[in-house]
């Protein structure tokens, strides 16, 4: 029962993923905002909202207020628990108010005060002493908990840090007990990083616990969210042979490397489960917080001795989706854009860094691990279904950029934070987002995540440091200024930095390394009343690449108003760069009509085959965005004026592409077009059919549906195998709305589609029987019924029309 939470809310994501895809974590949070009680005039915790927080070595438990997925209005923290062997025994107990620190309440986020005063206290200054400003049934007071006293933070934390060193230490002794205890059995995550944690302070006086843990790890399986749990149980196992020498475990390694090799859809991804028997997903789709820390524990399965050709396809294929993010923003949920709204997006950018830096790729270890160093605060607070992996991969992305990287990010975020999760007993709870309710990793055990960040200087694993960075290790003043970059931004207060500096440093701030920076000075010159449109336009010449995409991003935001940027985003259409090209493409597709004119450069763009270094077709499905999409694509209200010849083969090019929201967009130009281009089409529209997308799968039905129904209103003869073959091979998420549309088409080919009868009541048979199993049996035999009267209907019709062949 360990993680059916995690399974449980996972599936609720997945209801409601594609607007996790475009929106931020904060729109959950917003449904429904609860008032900020003030519990010295007797106000209670407001009903259902059950989140409360560690409140560091004190052993206590408070709950603290939150707001838009922040505590930044919080004031007060309400006492929850105490535990009875810790320092606040004694001093709190439930029921109690924390007004403050010492004799000052608190002037801004209590959340964080807290957090800064555990920090504080446990330093050689502070002497153990942390004075509360304690409110009790109507008296307050100042009380003093006392805490061990660990010692400062270096400026380099965790290197050439004491307090660092002690906290692991304690740390681990704690785990090492708890592992060895008899009802031992966290989520497989957890497990594995809790070895981990052991295994990387190279301290034999952990080995017993270490070495039952790979034994448990040896003979791991799973079939629902395999993914998840695959990745961090290789690692463990591959680091541990690496680290020890053990082989006895080789065999259970291989197996599990191998499932995920083998488990990879076609082009490179993973989702909830493996892909299935035609290569691609099932489910919704892919997911980048399974893929790349599978990806990660596969080249270390290669380093620790599992030979095989399938290791290494699975992992440059991975790659390829995965090089595509580099430079252009963090890392997102799946296949999608890149995520411009935050440095990181749950921890992707770290792994990425990681991940890079394990291949030796310069360019996307430094990308990635700088844009991790410039995720702290309110950014790295939050994530899809919580910010486990936002903190967990933190440490070993910004670790990457060298001891003053993570220096300057413990200072900006991590010491407070990590010390208000460290309990009284040196273990790590996680804490979760700022939110009223727990989120879907509530309760797990953290410890190793955080030790592991700690373990950074020991260097004992690939995990924490053993090969040798390949990105430039960043100077103090480096390091700092990265993290000016990533300052400035909340969920309540997203543009509110950007939106009180001068035009010229906003215009300054579109050249800079961080996409997310050039979105934020874009979205805030937008803003402006008088945005300076011409000078926008000159940096389209600049020298520097980033300056220029930069442009393109300001350009896009103010949409109609730069119409007079069209000449020059038409010669930017041009340049070698092909994201430059793709930004250019975007901003004439946001400014809308007055940019028309540039639809047949675009539509020459799509029709040309990609190049290598364009292996997944990007280009090609962001042009079917600018031209088609139904928000704004240039052709999406009228095809007037475009060559015909050059639409049809643009059309046949967007049907092929791998992503099934690019070949979506296709479908508005279907009204659009007469019969006679219709008809022109209809081989490569059965092609779109029976050759479904393998990424965006999530998005791919739609255009089959679409095209499906097209061949069926002209009735192509190759229709009816097209309805079968979609019927037996179906994306079972939502399937049972898709499979009575599908019917709906077969039956229009009347008796000539009877012969499919026998195929059909076996699909009855196995739906009634509710399969397949992981989908709710009563939506199966809700497709058996619909299945059945389309049987009755090809049974008892007399309708015979006149069939066409495409092929």
């Amino acid at each position: 029962m360990h993680d059916l939470r995690f399974h449980t809310l996972l599936r609720l994501a997945a209801l409601v993923s594609l607007v996790a895809a475009i929106s931020t974590p904060a729109m959950a949070a917003r449904k429904k905002d609860i008032p900020n009680p003030d519990f010295t005039n007797g106000e209670p915790i407001p009903e259902g909202a059950s989140k409360d927080w560690t409140l560091g070595a004190t052993g206590a438990r408070g709950w603290i207020y939150s707001h838009d997925m922040e505590t930044s209005q919080a004031r007060q923290i309400r006492i929850t628990e105490v535990a009875e062997d810790s320092p606040a025994n004694g001093v709190l107990k439930v029921g109690d108010v924390i007004l403050g620190i010492g004799e000052d309440a608190f002037s801004y986020d209590a959340r964080r005060a807290f957090g800064e005063a555990l920090t504080v206290a446990e330093s050689n200054a502070g002497g153990g002493q942390l004075e509360l400003l304690r409110w009790r049934e109507g008296d307050t007071e100042i009380v003093t908990v006392e805490l061990p006293v660990l010692g400062d933070y270096s400026s380099t934390a965790p290197y050439g840090c004491t307090k660092s060193a002690r906290i692991l230490k304690q740390g681990c002794r704690a785990l090492a007990e708890k592992i060895m205890s008899p009802d031992y059995n966290p989520n497989p995550i957890s497990r594995s990083l809790n070895a981990l944690a052991l295994l990387a302070t190279g301290d034999k006086t952990w080995m017993p616990a270490i070495k039952q843990e790979a034994e448990w790890a040896s003979n791991y399986s799973a079939f629902k969210f395999s993914t998840w749990y695959y990745g961090y149980v290789i690692t463990f196992l591959a680091e541990y042979v690496m680290a020890t020498g053990d082989e006895s475990v080789m065999p259970g390694l291989r197996r599990l490397a191998l499932e995920s090799a083998e488990g990879q859809s076609i082009v490179g991804s993973w989702g909830h489960r493996f892909a299935g028997d035609d290569g691609r997903l099932v489910g919704y789709g892919m997911m980048n917080a399974p893929g790349v820390p599978l990806t990660i524990s596969l080249e270390l399965a290669r380093r620790a001795g599992v030979d095989d050709p399938k290791i290494p396809l699975a992992i440059e294929r991975s790659m390829k989706l995965l090089r595509f993010y580099t430079g252009k923003g963090a890392v997102p949920y799946g296949d999608h854009d890149p995520w411009m709204h935050m440095h990181d997006d749950n921890g992707k950018c770290g792994m990425a860094a990681v991940l890079f830096n394990l291949l030796e790729e310069e360019e996307g270890a430094k990308f990635f691990s700088r844009m991790s160093l410039a995720s702290f605060g309110n950014g790295r607070d939050t994530g899809h279904t919580g910010n486990f992996w936002n903190m967990t991969w933190a440490m070993p992305g910004v670790n990457q950029s060298g001891p003053h990287a993570t220096g300057a990010w413990m200072q900006e975020f991590g010491t407070w934070y990590y010390d208000l999760a460290r309990g009284h007993d040196g273990l790590f709870r996680h804490q979760g987002p700022p939110q009223a309710r727990p989120d879907s990793t509530a309760g797990w055990d953290a410890t190793g995540a955080f030790l592991l960040a700690y373990a950074m200087p020991i260097r004992q694993l690939y995990m924490t440091g053993k090969q040798q960075p390949t990105t430039p290790q960043l100077t103090a003043a480096e390091a700092e200024e990265i993290i000016d970059d990533g300052r400035g931004w909340t969920n309540s207060n997203r543009y509110g930095r950007y939106l009180e500096m001068s035009t010229d440093e906003l215009l300054q701030r579109l050249g800079s390394w961080s996409p997310i920076v050039r979105e934020r000075a874009a979205v805030a010159l937008a803003k402006r009343d008088d945005p300076p449109i011409d000078d926008i336009i000159d940096l389209l010449d600049s020298n520097s690449l980033e300056t220029r995409i930069g442009a393109c991003q300001a350009l896009a935001q103010l949409k109609g108003k730069a119409q007079s940027a069209v000449p020059e985003l038409r010669e930017t259409l041009e340049a070698d760069d092909m994201w430059l090209r793709i930004n250019a493409a975007q901003a004439l597709g946001a400014i809308g009509g007055p940019a028309k004119v540039a639809a047949e450069d675009l539509l020459q763009m799509l029709v040309r085959e990609p190049g290598p270094e364009d292996p997944r077709a990007m280009e090609q499905r962001y042009l079917c965005f600018a031209l088609f999409s139904n928000r704004g694509g240039l052709l999406s209200d009228s095809l007037d004026g475009v060559d015909p010849d050059l639409l049809r083969e643009a059309v046949r090019a967007g049907l092929r592409n791998q992503d099934g929201r690019a070949r979506h967009t296709l479908t508005a130009v279907y009204e659009h077009l007469s019969d006679r281009e219709l008809n022109k089409l209809l081989p490569d529209v059965l092609y779109s059919v029976v050759n479904p997308s393998p990424s965006g799968i999530m998005f791919a039905d739609s255009s089959r549906l679409e095209g499906l129904r097209m061949l069926g209103e002209w009735k192509v003869a190759e229709g009816i195998d097209a309805c079968m073959y979609y019927l037996k091979n179906l994306n079972h998420w939502g399937s049972q709305k898709r499979v009575p549309e599908i019917l709906e088409v077969l039956q229009t080919y009347g008796v000539h589609a009877r012969r499919t009868i026998p195929e059909l009541e076996e699909l009855a048979d196995y739906f009634a029987a509710g399969k397949p199993t992981y989908f709710p049996e009563h939506l199966s035999k809700g497709k058996a019924e619909d299945v059945r009267e389309a049987i009755e209907y090809l049974q008892n019709t007399d309708d015979k029309p006149e069939l066409m062949k495409v092929l």
